[in-house]
């Protein structure tokens, strides 16, 4: 099994970046702590970040992975030309973030992605990730089945 980790704006300046929402952990602790909890899984993973969504759209176009891990970051709230990809493709992912969307500003309590994500994940700083990461490996091998 394959899991694409994607994440898009703004969380490369994780670590940096409004710590009392995001947490000090940057993205490549991040992708470090994931990438242990993928060997202990048997599971092949890849890291992805853009600030951009039209490159973001192009990963999604072109993944050979099996699911998604998925933080949008402010694309969360703005982009269905995200969630058109996602459609197309008809990849399951777990959308994770890592502070609370619904706890934050209204406009960041909608989000795009929610009604078509097997699940959400938020709250829980970069344990987001390792929580998501492991409900999309519970999960897309019944997908297949």
């Amino acid at each position: 099994m394959k899991i694409l980790v994607l994440n898009g704006p703004n969380l490369n300046l994780l670590g940096i970046r409004e710590q009392h929402h995001y947490g000090a952990e940057t993205l490549q602790d991040i992708e470090a702590l994931l990438q242990s909890v993928s060997i202990a899984h048997d599971v092949d993973i890849d890291f992805k970040q853009s600030n951009h969504e039209g490159e973001l759209i192009d990963i999604i176009h072109k993944t050979d992975a099996n699911g998604l891990v998925f933080n949008p970051g402010g694309f969360t709230h703005t982009s269905i030309a995200l969630r058109d990809a996602l459609l197309a493709r008809q990849l399951p992912f777990v959308e994770v973030h890592l502070s609370n969307i619904y706890a934050r500003e209204s406009f960041r309590h909608h989000s795009f992605f929610r009604d078509i994500a097997i699940g959400q994940i938020m709250g829980f700083g970069a344990k987001s990730y390792e929580l998501g990461l492991l409900a999309i490996i519970s999960k897309v091998p019944s997908e297949r089945e």
